[in-house]
């Protein structure tokens, strides 16, 4: 393929011809990422590239366009602000920089529900963010690429840095998505996450409009049409518990639950691969060793090109994004009936929650308004001991309007279709931080098949007395002092007192948030 002159952002309002790299397949993409010294193929086939300074998201650097059709609904207490004139004037700057540099775009889809698919027009700077962009999305067929009309534009050239005191940004780093422009910029960043989490921010609006519930989950179903959405933080085993043998996967990470049931807002993964291994995790690990896949600040050997997947020198957060279709269970449809089964996953660091508890309605608000997880040692510079962490819906980066919002529709869906709701801990067991262990894949992944399989339906249960759900009695192949964790502290006053703390973090949030 020929690099060409053509006014790919003419539908945004930039006519002039950009020198571009349109619509290239994987192996063009090595190509070019190779050449252009952008990334090195390892071992096994990936192509490993590196991030820079910015291994993750920069959420303090991301900004909304303050805009008559939008403003009245945006949750500003969480977003922030940006005028339309700093818009236009960083979007001038990634303009005149491609006018003299080549650039890659990718025509691709977001939601697999043909009823509300979205074209989503990627240009980049890098070639290995085009394959992420590729890996990560909808792929069109040659068909659908010959009539495809983009809905949305997502500009991402990391050269291009902003300057805070002309452009109100806090760094040179910035993600500035514009709902009346349908379009997001991005600069001073390599971390390729910033693209497809744009997209997700912007579908929690365009998706509402539509009565789509946007969704930080994973989901599967069963042979029998069951389906599960497992929602969670990064870390607490989202994409881990979704991706069975035994059940087909939907998707990782993004969906919307609509009036038909839910579908994949993406044909892709980006898992996490910090200690993978082709034991524990059989089908991400091959998908990880596989040509196209991306591994993102993943160390290999030099000599041999073996990765380490042990090695977190460049940061704990490394990646791989791959096509969905690299998961031997992965339903390509992208879309399923309405769920059976919902799980909020968390990582209890203190050693309080159980590993299971079925949740009330009035639960399942607390909770998914709450969005928590714990940080432990080890995971981020600095934290030694635990931390809690909340995220508002599971997703509150990425939350456009208000969290009671989302949390009125995910209950409205969970009540009308008698959908079942359970909190399940895959942190520590057997005591607090620093004596208790983190359970075990094996008896996570039991009380999971416990839940699906309704196992649990009819086992009796006892009251927490601190946040008051439902914990079972007995699941199959765990032990029975495993399920309470008060049993695993040497001092169970101790342990009452943390569970009370724990809780008053759980309502210190819930008011930040706006209540339930």
């Amino acid at each position: 393929m020929q690099l060409v002159e053509r006014p790919v952002l003419d539908h945004v309002g930039v006519g002039q011809a950009i020198r571009t790299w349109h619509n290239l397949s994987p192996a063009e993409l090595y190509e070019h990422a190779i050449r252009n010294g952008e990334a090195a193929i390892v071992s096994t086939g990936s192509l490993s590239a590196t991030t820079g300074t910015h291994t993750g998201r920069s959420p303090r650097d991301k900004f909304l366009v303050r805009e008559p059709g939008s403003e009245d609904r945006i949750w500003w207490g969480r977003n922030q602000p940006i005028g339309p004139e700093a818009f236009d004037g960083l979007l001038a700057r990634l303009v005149d920089y491609i006018s003299s540099h080549q650039v890659y775009v990718q025509d691709v889809h977001a939601c697999a529900d043909p009823r509300h698919r979205l074209g989503v027009r990627v240009v980049t700077q890098l070639a290995w963010h085009s394959l992420f962009a590729y890996n990560l999305f909808l792929r069109p067929t040659p068909e659908e690429r010959r009539v495809f009309e983009p809905g949305f534009t997502v500009m991402c050239i990391p050269d291009v840095e902003a300057d805070p005191i002309r452009d109100g940004t806090r760094t040179g780093t910035f993600i500035v998505l514009s709902f009346a422009r349908r379009m997001v910029i991005i600069g001073g960043t390599r971390y390729a996450g910033e693209i497809k989490k744009a997209v997700f921010t912007a579908l929690h609006l365009l998706m509402a409009d539509r009565g789509v519930v946007p969704m930080h989950c994973s989901a599967n179903v069963g042979p029998r049409g069951d389906v599960a959405l497992f929602f969670g933080l990064s870390g607490t085993g989202k994409t881990t518990l979704s991706s069975d043998p035994t059940r087909r996967l939907i998707g990782d990470d993004e969906h919307g639950w609509s009036d038909e049931g839910i579908f994949n807002f993406e044909g892709g993964c980006y898992a996490k691969t910090i200690r993978i291994s082709r034991e524990a995790e059989p089908e991400i690990y091959a998908a990880t060793n596989h040509f196209g896949t991306i591994l993102e600040n993943v160390p290999f050997d030099p000599d041999t090109r073996v990765p380490d997947y042990d090695d977190d020198s460049l940061t704990e957060n490394t990646r791989a994004a791959y096509p969905v279709d690299l998961i031997p269970a992965a339903d390509l449809s992208g879309r399923a009936g309405h769920p059976r089964n919902v799980i909020f996953l968390s990582y209890d660091a203190f050693g309080v929650l159980p590993p299971v508890a079925r949740l009330d309605e009035e639960q399942a608000r607390f909770f998914f308004l709450s969005g928590y997880t714990a940080k432990v040692a080890g995971t981020e510079r600095g934290v030694t001991e635990p931390q809690a962490t909340f995220s508002a819906c599971f997703a509150e980066p990425f939350l456009v309007e208000p969290p009671r919002t989302y949390a009125a529709m995910l209950l409205d869906r969970i009540r009308r279709h008698g959908t079942r709701v359970w909190m399940v801990n895959t942190g520590l067991v057997g005591g607090p931080h620093g004596v208790g262990r983190r359970i075990s894949i094996a008896h996570t992944r039991a009380i999971v098949r416990a839940v699906l399989d309704g196992a649990l339906d009819d086992v009796s249960a006892r009251r927490d007395p601190v946040f008051g759900f439902q914990v079972p009695a007995a699941v199959p192949d765990v032990p029975s002092e495993v399920l309470d964790p008060r049993r695993g502290w040497s001092d169970p006053e101790a342990y009452d007192r943390q569970a009370r703390q724990l809780r008053t973090m759980f309502d210190e949030n819930i008011g930040r948030v706006g209540g339930v």
